[in-house]
C-alpha cells in the first residue's frame, strides 16, 4: 500500500469518528438542537458530494442542486402513498400505486441520477473556461422551471406534502458516513489523480496524454449520486418539498459551505458545514427574537444570507483557498511513511 492511497482513507475514518461522536452527543440534547444536527449532515452529504466533482477538477457547478431536486421529487413519487399521489398528482397507474421502501428507493433513484448526469454531463464536459460554470447554472434554471410548471409530476408550484420522514439522526450519519467514504475512495483512484493534474494545469495534463473530458465526466456522474443521496435524505427530513426548496438559496449555502472550509480538502469540507451551519443556526435565532432583560430584540429579516455573503468575501479576500486550504486530517507524512515502510519489512 502506498502513501497517496493510505491518507485519503485515513481521513475518512477519523472524520467519520468525529461525527459518530456528534451524534451520540445529539442523542442527548432536546429534538430541536437534534433537527440542527440531522440538517447538517444532510447538507454535509450534498458538500462532500459537490466536493467530488468541484474540488478535484477546480470547475464550480452551480448546478449541482438540480440533482438534489430530482432525487427528492423521484423519491417522494417511489415512498408516497397511492392515495396522497392520487390526491397531489396525476401520475400513470401503474406508478401510482407503486410505494417502495425508502432504501430500495434510494437505489433507484441514485442509480438513475447517475444515468442523468451521464447523459447531462457528457457535452458539459466538453466545454472550457467559463463555459462550464454557466452552463450548470442553465441546468439549474432548467430544473426549476420544469419544478416549477410540471404540475401532473411534481405538483407544479404546490407543495408535496406528507412524505415519510425517515432522516433522523442516524440515517442522516449513514448518509454523510456514505458520502465521506466514496470520496475518499474516490481520491485513491488514478482517475482523480489525473482529475486534480488538469486542475493544476489543463494545457499540461493534455500534454501528458489524460483524457479530461472523460475523468470530469466520471468525477460529475459521481459527485451527482452522491448529491441525489443527499436530496433523498433532505427531502424526507423536511416532509415537504417545492421547487423553491432546491433553487439558489441552497445553491448559495452549500457552495459557500465547501468555499469556506477549503474545496480542496474533504476535511475543509467537513469543517465549512459545521461553521456555516454554526453561523446560520445563531443568525436565525437572532431573527426570531433574542429576550433581553423582559423585552424580545430581533434582527431584521434577511440577515443570515447577509451575514454569510460577508463571511465568504472575507474569507475568499484573507484566505482564498478556505480556511484549510488542501490540508487532510490524519497522521503526519512522516509517521505514515514509516509505518508502510515497517509494513513492508514485515512482508
Amino acid at each position: 500500500m502506498s502513501d497517496p492511497v493510505f491518507r485519503p482513507l485515513h481521513t475518512a475514518c477519523i472524520l467519520i469518528c468525529i461525527l459518530l461522536a456528534v451524534v451520540l452527543v445529539a442523542t442527548q440534547v432536546p429534538p430541536a438542537m437534534q433537527r440542527i444536527v440531522v440538517e447538517a449532515l444532510v447538507k454535509l452529504t450534498v458538500v462532500v458530494g459537490l466536493f467530488i466533482f468541484v474540488g478535484n477538477s477546480g470547475v464550480f457547478s452551480f448546478g449541482h442542486v438540480s440533482f438534489m431536486a430530482i432525487g427528492g421529487y423521484m423519491s417522494a413519487i417511489l415512498t408516497l402513498s397511492a392515495e396522497r399521489k392520487h390526491t397531489l398528482l396525476s401520475l400513470p397507474g401503474a406508478l401510482e400505486a407503486l410505494q417502495l421502501p425508502w432504501p430500495l428507493a434510494m437505489l433507484i433513484v441514485v442509480a438513475i441520477v447517475g444515468l442523468v448526469a451521464l447523459v447531462v454531463g457528457w457535452p458539459l464536459s466538453r466545454l472550457r473556461g467559463i463555459a462550464l460554470p454557466m452552463a450548470t447554472f442553465g441546468m439549474l434554471i432548467i430544473t426549476y422551471v420544469v419544478a416549477s410548471n410540471w404540475q401532473q409530476v411534481t405538483g407544479g408550484r404546490q407543495a408535496l406534502v406528507g412524505l415519510p420522514r425517515f432522516t433522523g439522526l442516524w440515517v442522516a450519519f449513514g448518509g454523510a458516513a456514505i458520502a465521506i467514504l466514496i470520496a475518499a475512495a474516490y481520491a485513491t483512484t488514478r482517475q482523480c489523480l489525473m482529475l486534480r493534474c488538469s486542475r493544476e494545469s489543463e494545457v499540461a495534463a493534455a500534454a501528458t496524454g489524460i483524457d479530461l473530458e472523460r475523468e470530469r465526466l466520471t468525477a460529475f456522474v459521481l459527485s451527482a449520486m452522491v448529491v441525489a443521496m443527499g436530496g433523498v435524505l433532505f427531502s424526507h427530513f423536511i416532509g415537504t418539498i417545492t421547487a423553491n426548496s432546491f433553487y439558489l438559496d441552497l445553491t448559495f449555502v452549500t457552495l459557500t459551505m465547501l468555499v469556506a472550509g477549503g474545496m480542496r480538502s474533504l476535511t475543509g469540507a467537513c469543517v465549512g458545514v459545521a461553521l456555516i451551519s454554526i453561523i446560520s443556526e445563531l443568525f436565525r435565532s437572532l431573527e426570531r427574537g433574542v429576550s433581553l432583560g423582559g423585552e424580545v430584540i430581533s434582527a431584521p429579516p434577511g440577515l443570515q444570507e447577509i451575514a454569510l455573503a460577508v463571511i465568504l468575501l472575507a474569507i475568499l479576500i484573507l484566505r482564498p483557498a478556505g480556511l484549510l486550504g488542501d490540508y487532510e486530517i490524519g497522521l503526519p507524512k512522516r509517521q505514515v511513511t514509516g509505518r508502510l515502510m515497517a509494513a513492508e519489512q514485515e512482508e
